[in-house]
Parts: structure tokens; sequence; C-alpha cells
């Protein structure tokens, strides 16, 4: 399956100040498939270690740390010859072994030639602890679940998404086309983009075993949460249970009081750090004003809690598969509530960094305030509630240069932006577009 990230690993690849590179991102998003794919693909040959499954690959970097000895060793181990820059050694599931992390620094300051690159599914919960973590001396990124645009590819429909990537996103599509996207869409909605799952509904096309699939993510996650977080697992389980039933509220701010009966921050807010840390969920902080720099006007004690996935929170959520053709009103809940998500999500994925919220003493609230180079830009999520006045009153106060409503409209009002839903993929782009004529991007 294409991942956009394939083209980020091949610019790492062609670096001429190339470092070893971790690759993190929360388990069963695709890391190891698209490091063998760039093995496959790019180098003469691979070899692949993963510490996990065989622990006795650790004892290789328990005496010292000499690149070239540990070389030696790995390719024993492999039966395989490791060429400088035509052989790609994979570690996976690096964070069980510390020392194999360490070696990274080594590696890079005397034996810069070798290409390696490292895959861990809770990279985030090791690095944000005291750690002899190769400051400075790896190159970082970061992968999640597919994004609409991957999946839509994944079913083979480069025509729609060539569709979406050449016109205006705001601009008018034949009704045949939009009918197809909105269908897809909704497929997304109750599959989400963890790779396993929407592999079995590409080549199977049985809900089943999308569902078999999920569970088994699921599974995978709540023994991450007694491995590695043996003494919270119970409240990081509240949490995690929790988010649906948050999200669901009139008023989305996260309240460790809804966790459990009792419940206060000071008990609970290591466990959360926990889950953002493992990439498992996204925090979203309240920021007013709405002014670059963000992150100084983020408050720190008002925030929304996401689910890294849709096809995840539908299942934490209980909510069945069917939901994508029932007008129930509980059904319409959920349906914004993954809407929201799902723009998340994809907000993630263009900008690099998760947006922020704003809500104003009157309670009117925007869903996502996003930073598009220099520019801030609202961006309101509607499906099946109206929240106009909330994003007029935004406009009002600080007049941006670009505001957007995703929803299933599309069209120009002013300022105002009315973006496709399933075209949210094309926000970043589009506003680039709308005020970089200006000079302001």
């Amino acid at each position: 399956m294409e991942r956009a990230i394939y083209d980020e690993l091949l610019k790492w690849k062609g670096r001429k100040n190339r470092k070893p590179l971790l690759l993190e991102g929360v388990r069963q998003c695709g890391k190891t498939y698209i490091l063998k794919e760039l093995g496959e693909r790019a180098y003469k040959n691979t070899v692949y270690f993963n510490f996990e499954k065989d622990p006795g690959i650790s004892d290789i970097f328990q005496s010292d740390l000499d690149p070239r000895r540990m070389i030696e060793q790995l390719s024993v181990k492999s039966r395989t010859k490791i060429e400088p820059g035509e052989t790609l050694m994979i570690f996976d599931e690096i964070q069980s072994c510390g020392r194999a992390l360490t070696s990274l620094k080594y590696f890079c300051e005397d034996a810069p030639d070798y290409h390696i690159a490292c895959a861990g599914s809770l990279l985030g919960v090791l690095t944000s602890k005291p750690y002899s973590f190769p400051v400075g001396k790896v190159d970082r990124l970061r992968m999640g679940p597919m994004s609409f645009r991957e999946f839509l590819l994944a079913n083979s429909e480069e025509r729609l998404v060539g569709f979406i990537d050449k016109a205006d996103p705001t601009g008018w599509l034949s009704e045949s086309v939009a009918n197809d996207l909105r269908t897809y869409l909704d497929y997304y909605l109750m599959v989400g983009g963890m790779p396993a799952a929407v592999s079995a509904w590409v080549h199977e096309k049985d809900v089943n075993m999308v569902e078999a699939e999920l569970e088994r993510i699921l599974a995978d996650y709540k023994s991450d949460f007694s491995k590695h977080a043996s003494e919270s697992i119970s409240n990081i389980t509240f949490i995690w249970n929790s988010i649906p039933a948050q999200l669901g509220k009139e008023n989305q701010k996260f309240m460790f009081g809804h966790v459990r009966a009792g419940a206060r921050a000071k008990d609970l807010e290591d466990d959360l750090q926990w889950l953002i840390n493992a990439g498992l969920v996204h925090k979203v902080k309240k920021v007013d004003p709405p002014h670059i720099p963000l992150p100084m006007n983020a408050e720190s004690t008002s925030f929304k809690i996401y689910m890294v996935d849709v096809g995840i929170l539908r299942k934490v959520a209980g909510i069945p598969p069917d939901f994508i053709f029932s007008r129930d009103k509980g059904c319409e809940t959920f349906r914004w509530i993954a809407a929201e998500n799902y723009v998340l999500g994809e907000l993630v994925n263009m900008l690099g960094d998760t947006p922020y919220y704003w809500r104003s003493e009157n309670t009117a609230e925007v869903d996502f305030i996003a930073q598009v180079g220099m520019e801030v830009v609202p961006v309101e999520v509607k499906a099946g509630r109206n929240q106009s006045k909330s994003l007029s009153e935004y406009i009002s106060r600080y007049s941006p240069k670009v505001a957007v409503t995703v929803s299933m409209k599309s069209g120009r009002e002013g300022v105002l932006n009315n973006i496709p839903l399933y075209a949210a993929w094309r926000i970043k782009d589009h506003v680039k577009n709308t005020v970089g004529v200006e000079g302001q991007i």
C-alpha cells in the first residue's frame, strides 16, 4: 500500500548529512512495512533485526559500542554482508534494547556511511524519560495511520485522488464523483486507517474481518498498557475508555472527574501523558488569544483528547460498523465525533503537529486553530450540527484572512472557505494558494 511518508524516507536516504533514523508512531500503523519497502526498492539488500522477537540480538550491544565490531557481528547474525550505502539495517522494536538505542550515537559519529533505520511503537514513552538517548545524533520521522487519501489509493481509486489533488477544493465536482467520495469517506469512518484493517476491507470487503483486526489491535494496545505501565494500568484503561464519551459532551473539554468518580488531575495526568507519549491520543489545547506564537498562548489546563484513529475510536465507543447507514440520533452524534477526529488526523498529517482549539467566554467554540506558515486559520467541522455562529464570532473578533468550514458543502463566502469532508487533505494547500498571493505564506 502506498504511504506518503515513503518520499520522506527517500529524502533521508539521499541526504549528505544523514544520521540513523528513528521512525516513530503508534503500534500497527505500518512502520515495519514501509521500512522493508524502502529496503526492497531503494537498496541492494536489507538486514532486519527485531529486538522484541529475538532478544538474543541484544547481546551484540552488551559489551562495547564500537560500530565496526557490531556490524561484523550483525553480518554474521543476518548471514548478509553489510555494505555502506548499499545495505539498509532495520532495527525494529528498538525500545526493547536501550543499549541499541544508545549505539546510534556511535554509528552517527564513527560509521556515518552505514544506513540504519529504526522503528519503535513506544519510543515516545521511552524518550520522555531520563535515558541515554542519542540527542542530536538521530533523524526522526513520525508515522500515523493511513490518511483518507492513502485509503483511496489502497482502494485503487487513483482517479478520485487525481480529481481532488488538481481541483479547487471549494469548487464544484460532478455529483457522481462527489457521491463516490462520500461513500468512500463513510467506509473510512467505519474502517479507519490502521493498515491491517484497511487491507482486510480492500481485499475481502468483509466487515467481520475488519472488526477482528481492530479487536486484535486494541488487544495489543491493552497489552502495552500492562507491559509498560503496569502500576497505572487501571487508570490508563479508564482514561482510554472515557474518550468517546468526553468527545460527545456539549463542552468537549477533557475532565478528569469524568474518567471516574472523584478523580482529580493530579491522580491521572501522568497516565494521560503516557497515552500521549505512546502516540495513542492527540491532545488539542485551547488557545486564547489565537495569535502567533500559538504555544505561548495555549492553556495547559484546557484541552480536548482525540484518538489516533477513527476506526479505533469507533471500536472503543462500541459503535457497530453499520452506523454509516443509520440516521438514528445516537449514530448521528457519533458521526460528528468521528468527523472531528478524522479532520484532526488530516490536519496532523498536513501540519506535522497538533493544532489547537478556541472557545470564547460565551461558549462559542471553533474546533481547530491551525497555523499554516504565518497564518492562523480557524477550522470548523460541521457534520450534523451547526456552529456557524461560533465561527462568525471568531471572524468578527480576529479578522482572519482565511477561515475554513469542513462539511459536505463547497464554495466561498468572503474569507470563509467551505471544503468538503472528503477533500480535507487539501486544507493546507488551499490556504497557501488563497493567501500566498499576497506574500503571507
